[in-house]
């Protein structure tokens, strides 16, 4: 495998399967047999996730933006529940851990222990975003992968990679194979946060962006094939 050590970001929309449920059990399992490939290959995997299949925020309504992201960070904490379980009963031993302190559910994350579980071979589920309103979780995603110490951040979405262009709107829009974080900058390219592409541009990060849809696409960009779009410094 090309990759030892990698950070995950798993978004909401694509977890849910496009159904009308929260999460999509069936489709996560293929997530989960997925993932057990990897750390049967040796990877150890941390996986950061998304909330957008629970809550989008509170745009156009008036709503405090702290109150709105603080609301989406808890559910994210939901999503990393829901790993949590559905991984370990596809036989992964997966442990969740929140950025928020609300040891009822989750223990409190910290790099160091997340680094043990990551030695002892767990997968390791981070809720909670940063903790602190006004970051979304790409940010949250690269900034775990620094601190951990990932070889890569993968950030599986709902798109197969970045374009020039929104592809649902332009027909013509052509998807990069590769990109440095300045020209994403630069020509104002929104597939991850511009703020997320900064750190990692800054951390010396590389990233990779494809589809989720295909659950494989994960193992395939672990092992070094060309999947969606190469984002580096």
């Amino acid at each position: 495998m090309k990759y030892k050590r990698i950070l995950l970001k798993l978004s909401g929309e694509a977890i849910s399967g496009g159904k009308d449920g929260i999460l999509d059990f069936g489709f996560i399992d293929r997530i989960a047999d997925t993932l057990k490939r990897c750390t049967d290959a040796g990877v150890q995997v941390a996986v950061i996730v998304g909330a957008g299949n629970i809550w989008r925020g509170a745009k156009g309504v008036g709503m405090d933006r702290s109150r709105a992201d603080s609301m989406g960070m808890l559910a994210t904490i939901i999503n990393a529940l829901g790993l949590e379980d559905e991984f370990c009963r596809r036989g992964l031993d997966a442990v969740a851990m929140s950025a928020i302190e609300i040891n009822e559910f989750l223990e409190l994350y910290s790099p160091k222990r997340a680094k043990k579980y990551l030695d002892e071979g767990k997968v390791v589920i981070i809720g909670g975003g940063t903790g602190d309103p006004y970051f979304t979780t790409d940010t949250a995603a690269v900034l775990r992968a620094a601190e951990v110490g990932a070889d890569a951040a993968f950030l599986a979405k709902n798109i197969d990679g970045v374009y020039n262009a929104d592809p649902k709107k332009d027909p013509t829009a052509v998807r990069y194979d590769e990109l440095t974080y300045r020209e994403m900058i630069d020509r104002e390219l929104h597939a991850i946060d511009l703020t997320a592409a900064s750190f990692c541009m800054d951390n010396n990060i590389t990233s990779y962006l494809f589809e989720l849809k295909d659950p494989e696409n994960i193992f395939r960009a672990v092992s070094g094939e060309k999947v969606g779009t190469e984002i580096h410094r």
